[in-house]
């Protein structure tokens, strides 16, 4: 059995792919990467042919007919052999020297008297433009270097959740939890790091650099005016979110920092939907907001006043158009210090 398995979903990645899947290979027979070629009309499935047949042993390539991220994801997961799970975006990499420590660490721990759910790791914004690059660590959030539960983890600021970028999930857990990410879907990455959590009871933080993620392009799908453009998705995304949350309440809700953190997470993909449907100006968007925030409360009482009479929920619903620069201008604040979009 492969150590660890790789999920690459590509989509007419041909430009980048490489970049991605020779940082990879680095594992050696460790590992298995698995290319989703999804309904690509570039060169992308020539590319993963041509990887397969000088690294046989390592590379599977799966031709599949155009379904999203989400779906190419699902692909992978249904394929992966591995005892341990992966997501790399085609136009993201990996640095060889955090690699090969991740490698000796999930090698260390399998077979361990106590069963590995996920292992964390920092990821690094590889943006456009600028020559210092924003680290997302977790050392004042997790214990390092050490097995623990959810009862040993500490505080996360704002703005600092495990993004699909950090994290690497026993690769059963994910087929017994059930998970499946819904197709011709952008942003399922979020359902990606949060339906698995309350499975999850074992982890291991690793402070180390290893994911590096591109981020910059102007056709990237978490470009603020391709993200308004895909508002509808986005809201999907979060409503889905909430019904999970309301769905397993009463199981998450028995691990106190379990259900903090995920409440946090929830909070913050809310508060996202809702800049991007101010900052979008129109008045149908604004209506989206406010049916958002009903949909919220027509699903659980608590969980909406939890939401929207916290610090965040506050600011995203002050009145009128004085209130709504107010939100604009704060969240233009918090993107220049976390750095994303």
């Amino acid at each position: 059995m492969k150590l660890l398995s790789f999920a690459v979903p590509c989509y007419n990645s041909a430009a980048y792919m490489e970049k991605c899947v020779d940082s990879l290979l680095k594992g050696g027979e460790d590992v298995e990467i698995i290319i989703v070629d999804d309904g690509s009309t570039d060169a992308t499935a020539a590319i993963a042919d041509e990887y397969v047949k000088k690294y046989p042993s390592v590379i599977k390539a799966v031709h599949k007919e155009n379904g999203g991220h989400g779906s190419a994801v699902n692909t992978g997961i249904d394929y992966a052999e591995g005892l341990f799970f992966k997501v790399v975006d085609s136009d993201d990499w990996v640095k060889e020297e955090p690699y090969m420590q991740i490698l000796d660490t999930l090698r260390n721990l399998a077979g361990g008297e106590k069963t590995l759910d996920m292992l964390i790791s920092n990821f690094v914004y590889e943006k456009v433009g600028e020559k210092r690059h924003k680290v997302m660590r977790y050392k004042h959030a997790l214990p390092i270097g050490e097995m623990f539960g959810w009862e040993d983890v500490k505080h996360f600021h704002k703005g600092q959740y495990m993004l699909m970028h950090s994290v690497i999930f026993r690769t059963k857990l994910l087929k017994e939890c059930g998970l499946r990410l819904p197709e011709h879907t952008f942003y399922v990455d979020n359902l990606y790091v949060f339906e698995p959590l309350p499975s999850v009871k074992n982890m291991y933080y690793l402070d180390v650099n290893f994911y590096r993620y591109y981020i910059g392009r102007a056709d990237q799908s978490v470009n603020e005016d391709v993200m308004i453009g895909r508002i509808d998705q986005q809201i999907k995304v979060n409503k889905l979110m909430i019904d999970y949350m309301v769905e397993k309440k009463n199981q998450i809700i028995q691990n106190k920092k379990l259900y903090r953190y995920m409440l946090s997470y929830l909070d913050i993909i809310t508060t996202i939907s809702s800049i991007l449907l101010i900052r979008s100006e129109t008045r149908e968007n604004l209506d989206k907001k406010k049916e958002l925030w009903n949909y919220l409360k027509k699903k659980d009482w608590f969980l909406y006043r939890k939401l929207r009479y916290g610090l965040l929920g506050r600011c995203m619903n002050l009145p009128g158009k004085g209130g709504r620069k107010i939100s604009v201008e704060g969240y233009k604040i918090c993107r220049r210090f976390y750095n994303f979009n």
